[in-house]
């Protein structure tokens, strides 16, 4: 019988053991995808308990909490900070086989070096441990990104953000790189015309551009963009159900934007032609920078309207959902690619019905421009546990190329959410150990390490042109 959660845990033979002490567990973390406030980063946020840094907008746990039958005051409500602690302490030892369970254990180890399993009886003396590191400088928001050797973040940005903050913790000399992520889905958002209206206003003040028409309002976005640009953003990102791509005419987009201007409700058929002009003139704006694109893909959000309406958005109401792929996907990235204005590309299902189907869409549209121009995108959210991240790398591998996969990210508002890079390691080499074993890859660790650091770490830094 193994040890439970020793060094070698997820590591099932001596060869996985081998790949991950020797070639994944000291690579350096390349976090491109989060959604870490840059406000935290840029004033050094000091977390006054364990609550505040671990529990506060953690969806994740508060599913957990509520399907053991703990009241909402624990989860967002009004309790106090150390009974939220303790429900959730509570509700741990019913997590097994869930990963939460294995992500509680490992987020005390590092950066806190608790090696107790939390549960009732322990939680007051956990509680107070982690909070008296908390509140020293070791333990600050940078603090923790340097002891889990990080190199670069990159966070999540709308374009009218003016990024103070990524700009501060440049100046500061932080040696953690924080880089924005372009996020424009607000910019799309035409069901609601009276919403819309109010955001354009805040690009015309940004962009300081007066929007009177369709036109007007691309070149403010462009504007937004060259901004971005400048303080070192790489990478957009997009959080939609599926890609839209209908067919539309530079005509009915100008009028469609005149409609809305005017507040006036627009049918289905508009608001998805809309949608598709604003798609592609996004993606023509990133290849003429270099950028990469990400979508994700796939869910379906605010499923009880009840809590959403008392809550609001990213409360842990959110599922899978199962919208049309292919066929969508396949317009939007050969109208691109017909035009040689396809940018590099990460897609992320949520569904993972959608593996394969992903992973050969990507093969269509590689050129041999650049390794791994197309790229199936690592397991994403309910999909970023052991099974779905087998599944996603068992498919990219039977697929494509696994050796070209830029790896993992934490797509989390957690600094102690870095442990999930360690996660998917061990994952990784035991995939790769286990081959060996088997006799059906070589036993070769200077090919097979070399890829396992390539996974980890050097794939995404060439990728990306970090």
């Amino acid at each position: 019988m193994k040890a439970f959660m020793d060094e070698n845990f997820l590591l099932q033979n001596k060869t996985a053991e081998e790949l991950y002490h020797q070639y994944a567990k000291d690579m350096p973390i390349i976090d491109y995808h989060c959604h870490l406030p840059p406000q935290e980063i840029g004033n050094d946020h000091q977390f006054s308990n364990m609550t505040k840094i671990w529990l506060d907008g953690d969806h994740y746990k508060w599913r957990a909490m509520r399907a053991l039958g703990v009241d909402e005051k624990y989860c967002t409500g009004d309790a106090s900070d150390y009974e939220k602690f303790e429900k959730w302490a509570y509700t741990v030892p019913y997590t097994l086989r869930n990963p939460l369970y294995h992500w509680t254990l490992m987020e005390l180890r590092r950066p806190f070096g608790v090696t107790k399993l939390l549960n009732p009886s322990t939680a007051r003396e956990i509680y107070d441990q982690t909070t008296a590191m908390l509140n020293t400088p070791a333990f600050s928001a940078r603090g923790i990104m340097r002891r889990m050797n990080v190199e670069l973040v990159c966070t999540t940005d709308d374009p009218i953000d003016n990024l103070e903050h990524h700009i501060k913790t440049r100046n500061d000399g932080f040696e953690v790189k924080v880089l924005p992520t372009w996020r424009p889905d607000k910019a799309m958002m035409v069901e609601d015309t009276e919403t819309f209206n109010l955001y354009l206003e805040k690009i015309e003040e940004v962009a300081n551009i007066n929007i009177r028409n369709f036109d007007d309002f691309v070149s403010a976005l462009k504007a937004r963009h060259d901004f971005f640009h400048e303080q070192g953003c790489r990478l957009s990102d997009h959080g939609i159900e599926t890609i839209i791509a209908e067919d539309y005419t530079d005509y009915e987009i100008k009028e469609i934007f005149a409609r809305v201007r005017m507040k006036i409700d627009l049918s289905v058929e508009e608001v998805l032609k809309f949608k598709s002009a604003m798609l592609y003139h996004f993606a023509i704006m990133d290849h003429s920078k270099g950028w990469v694109q990400q979508f994700h893909l796939g869910a379906l959000r605010n499923n009880s309207s009840r809590m959403f309406k008392k809550l609001g958005a990213d409360k842990g109401f959110d599922s899978i959902g199962d919208f049309e792929m292919a066929k969508p996907l396949s317009r939007f990235l050969d109208r691109l690619d017909s035009t040689n204005q396809l940018a590099k590309t990460i897609l992320y299902n949520l569904n993972p019905r959608d593996n394969e189907l992903l992973a050969t869409m990507a093969g269509n549209f590689n050129d041999g421009s650049v390794a791994g121009k197309i790229q199936f995108g690592s397991g994403w959210w309910f999909l970023d546990q052991k099974d779905g991240m087998q599944k996603q790398m068992n498919a990219l591998s039977s697929l494509g190329l696994l050796s070209q996969f830029v790896g993992m990210l934490t797509d989390s508002r957690s600094f102690l959410s870095y442990p999930r890079h360690d996660y998917f390691r061990r994952i990784l080499c035991n995939l790769l150990g286990t081959d060996i074993e088997n006799g059906e890859i070589p036993n070769d660790m200077e090919l097979v390490g070399g890829m396992v650091k390539d996974i980890c770490y050097n794939n995404a830094k060439k990728y990306f042109g970090f």
